[in-house]
């Protein structure tokens, strides 16, 4: 089991996730189920980071509003929001939390943006799992 947790979480190196175990007749199959903040800090390409020696990182990069579309769409099954729109400020609220710009700006000013409706959330339904 240890050995497939390795593989399918290789691509996550140094990050923090939660790994997903579904046993069935003795065998468990692994999922990866990443967090919005897991995925916003791999979307800054950050090189990988030794978690015991590095601490109080500050991840002061910049990630396109692309990516945090992206994001947002694999998060909506998990989200709480009814509309996209609601989805994508949650993801920019933990940009802001991880500490990022998205597009040169700070995640709060998008938000703002899209409660007065400079910015459109294209909608999106997340098929069901």
């Amino acid at each position: 089991v240890g050995d497939d947790i390795a593989k399918g979480t290789k691509d996550w190196k140094g990050l923090k996730i939660t790994v997903q175990l579904a046993i069935q007749n003795r065998k468990a199959t692994v999922s990866v189920v990443p967090s919005a903040a897991a995925m916003i800090i791999k979307a800054l390409n950050e090189p990988p980071r030794d978690r015991k020696k590095e601490k109080d990182i500050e991840h002061d990069g910049d990630v396109t509003y692309d990516d945090i579309y992206e994001t947002a769409k694999v998060m909506r099954p998990r989200s709480m929001a009814r509309l996209m729109s609601g989805t994508v400020k949650e993801i920019l609220g933990t940009a802001q939390s991880v500490g990022c710009t998205v597009d040169g700006r700070h995640p709060h000013d998008w938000i703002d943006d899209i409660n007065d409706g400079t910015v459109e959330v294209v909608d999106y339904d997340a098929p069901a799992q």
